[in-house]
C-alpha cells in the first residue's frame, strides 16, 4: 500500500544538497474553485500534456484486494481520526482530508545496507494543518530518507534530479531530506508549477480504469498506488532511483504511482526553444540555407511539425529520447524575423488535448568567440559572428549593466570591436544581431 506522507513541510536533513535540476509543470486550473474540491485547484497539467484532478475518488483497485479497514484506493487517501473518515462521503470542511494529492510517485530500496524511501508528490494541504476555509496551500515535494551503512558522500539520482549528500555518520535516518516548493499563500496554486515535480511519472502498464462507487462514473488513473511498477515520464530519462556511495551502487525502477486523469479539454503544451537559420555558399558558390527548430512538447505518440518562413511543405519533427524535446530542419530559403508556424498535437495520447500552434520568429545564430578585457589599458575586445554569411547583419554589443558598448565592424559574417572602457570591466557582454539572434558570454579578464 502507499506509505502516508507527513503532515506538513519538514525542511532539509543532514548534508549538502547539490545538482538537483528544476523540472516544471505547464498549467493549473485558474478557478473559480469548487467546494467539492475543498476550494483547491481542480487540476494541474504537465508538459507532457496530462492533466490530473485532485484525487479524492474512493475507487478501488481491481488488481489488488483491500483489507478490512484498508481499501485499496486508487487515490492516496489518508484517513485521519476526527478529521477525515474515508468510510463517509467527502464534504469540505467537515469530512475532508488534511492531505490530498494530485500526484504521488514513491519508490523503496532495501539492499546492500541501504534502506531508502523516495517520495515525489504534488500535494494539497492546509497552512494550519487541518481543513479550513481560506487556508488551502499546494506544493511540489521531493523527499528522500535513507539509512546508510557507512559515512561518506552519496549521490542519489531520481526521476526529477540528482542529489549529492555528505553523510558524516552512518545509521538510521542518516539522510533525511524534504524539499517542498511552491507554497504561494492560501488559495494561490501557481507556485507549484515551478517545483521539482513534473512531468508526472506514470505506469508503463497503465492507464487503469476503475469505477467511482459514489458516482458510478468510470475514472482513469495513471498508475495503481497499491502496486510497484516501471514508469515513464522523467524529464531526464531517469525513470529510476539510484544510490551511489562508498562501495555501494543500488537502484530500483519500480514505483507506486497515483493520479486521476482529468477530462478537462486543454491545449497541447508547446514551447519553442529555438528557431534559427543559417545561410552561406558551398564550394561551387551556390547559396545553401537551412532552418532549425527546437521544441519542447509531449513526446510520442504526440506529434510535432512546423511550416517554415518560405511557406513550404510541412516539416515533421522528430523526438528520440521520450523526454519531449523535438527537432526539425528545413532547407527552404529563410526570411529573417518572419514567423515559423510550429504545431504540437497530443490528442493521440490524451483525447482531451487540442492541437497548439505557436508562431516563432526566425533569427540568426550569433556566436561570441572572444570577449576579453585588458586591465593594463582598459581595452575591451570582442569577436562575434552570425550564421547569416550571405547578408551579414549588424551586430551590437551591450554590457551586463545595460550600457551600450557599440557595433562590431567587419565586411563578412565575423565582426570585431575593440574599445576602451573604464573604470571597471563588464562581467558579461551580450551581442545582438539586427536579425534577432543574440549570445551572452562572460568577459575574460587579462593583465
Amino acid at each position: 500500500m502507499h506509505i502516508p506522507h507527513s503532515k506538513m513541510a519538514a525542511v532539509l536533513g543532514l548534508g549538502l544538497l547539490a545538482g538537483s535540476v528544476q523540472a516544471a509543470l505547464n498549467a493549473v486550473d485558474p478557478g473559480p474553485y469548487a467546494l467539492a474540491n475543498g476550494n483547491f485547484a481542480a487540476w494541474y497539467q504537465d508538459t507532457h500534456g496530462r492533466a490530473l484532478d485532485l484525487c479524492l475518488s474512493r475507487a478501488v483497485s481491481s488488481r489488488v484486494a483491500g483489507a478490512p479497514g484498508a481499501p485499496s484506493y486508487m487515490c492516496s487517501l489518508l484517513p485521519s481520526p476526527g478529521i477525515y473518515d474515508d468510510t463517509q462521503l467527502t464534504v469540505f470542511p467537515t469530512n475532508f482530508p488534511d492531505e490530498a494529492f494530485w500526484f504521488t510517485g514513491d519508490a523503496f530500496i532495501q539492499q546492500a545496507g541501504i534502506n531508502l524511501t523516495y517520495v515525489s508528490a504534488l500535494e494539497a494541504a492546509f497552512n494550519g494543518g487541518v481543513p479550513k476555509a481560506n487556508d488551502q496551500i499546494s506544493f511540489a515535494r521531493i523527499r528522500i530518507r535513507v539509512d546508510v551503512p557507512v559515512a561518506g558522500t552519496y549521490t542519489i539520482t531520481h526521476p526529477y534530479g540528482v542529489e549529492v549528500i555528505n553523510v558524516p555518520a552512518a545509521g538510521t535516518g542518516a539522510i533525511n531530506m524534504t524539499r517542498d516548493l511552491g507554497i504561494a499563500g492560501p488559495g494561490v496554486y501557481s507556485g507549484a508549477l515551478k517545483g521539482d515535480v513534473g512531468p508526472f511519472l506514470r505506469s508503463v502498464n497503465g492507464p487503469y480504469t476503475e469505477t467511482n462507487p459514489d458516482t458510478g462514473a468510470a475514472e482513469t488513473f495513471i498508475g495503481d498506488p497499491n502496486l510497484t511498477e516501471e514508469v515513464t515520464g522523467s524529464p531526464f530519462g531517469t525513470n529510476y532511483v539510484r544510490v551511489q556511495g562508498p562501495g555501494i551502487d543500488v537502484r530500483t525502477n519500480l514505483f507506486a504511482v497515483s493520479g486521476k486523469l482529468s477530462t478537462v479539454e486543454l491545449p497541447t503544451p508547446a514551447l519553442v526553444e529555438r528557431s534559427t537559420y543559417s545561410r552561406g555558399a558551398d564550394a561551387s558558390g551556390a547559396v545553401v540555407e537551412q532552418q532549425d527548430v527546437f521544441l519542447q512538447a509531449p513526446p510520442p505518440p504526440g506529434k510535432a511539425s512546423f511550416v517554415d518562413t518560405a511557406a513550404g511543405p510541412t516539416v515533421e519533427m522528430t523526438e528520440a529520447t521520450a523526454t519531449g524535446h523535438w527537432y526539425g530542419q528545413s532547407a527552404s530559403a529563410a526570411t529573417p524575423l518572419a514567423n515559423v508556424s510550429v504545431t504540437a498535437d497530443n490528442s493521440t495520447a490524451v483525447a482531451s488535448s487540442t492541437p497548439t500552434t505557436v508562431p516563432s520568429p526566425l533569427v540568426d545564430l550569433v556566436t561570441i568567440s572572444r570577449a576579453e578585457f585588458r586591465l593594463s589599458d582598459n581595452q575591451l575586445t570582442l569577436v562575434a559572428s552570425s550564421s547569416d554569411q550571405t547578408a551579414p547583419p549588424v551586430l551590437s554589443a551591450v554590457a551586463s549593466n545595460g550600457a551600450a558598448i557599440g557595433d562590431l565592424a567587419g565586411d563578412g559574417s565575423v565582426k570585431t570591436l575593440s574599445t576602451g572602457l573604464s573604470p571597471i570591466p563588464p562581467a558579461r557582454v551580450t551581442v545582438t544581431s539586427a536579425n534577432g539572434g543574440s549570445d551572452t558570454e562572460d568577459v575574460v579578464i587579462l593583465p
